[in-house]
């Protein structure tokens, strides 16, 4: 097996209980954000897909990974689909969180742009 620690089969046949027992072993043995986040991703699909109910699968991973570790690219891609596990207040800071550097640039630019043209870019975007 490679180093994810689940098959596709797995993810998609395995109980709730025993997933979430060795996603939390896998994840305090290896503190790899990076493939927790996609094998929450693919349980979401399960949830959808399945008569099984994978809603809120390890929230207080999904919690932990989002609040408290170190900002990641696949955090940022993949951080929408885990809106309905953070109040809205925590919502807002979770996003100013992980796209500080992101904003900035973007605000930099737009003031950039509106320096050479007068229009601001929402004006421009529905042109």
């Amino acid at each position: 097996m490679s180093n994810q620690p689940f098959t596709p089969q797995q993810l998609f046949s395995l109980k709730r209980a025993t997933l979430e027992k060795r996603m939390m072993n896998y994840y305090e043995e290896t503190r790899d954000e990076n493939s927790t986040i996609k094998i929450l991703i693919a349980l979401q699909v399960r949830d959808e897909l399945s008569e099984d109910d994978f809603s809120f699968f390890r929230k207080d991973l999904v919690r932990h990974l989002f609040l408290k570790t170190k900002s990641t690219r696949a955090l940022r891609r993949y951080y929408i689909y885990f809106k309905e596990y953070f109040a809205e207040k925590e919502w807002r800071l979770l996003t100013a969180r992980l796209f500080t550097a992101l904003s900035f640039v973007v605000e930099k630019l737009e003031k950039l742009f509106t320096q050479f043209i007068k229009e601001p870019l929402a004006s421009l975007a529905g042109s």
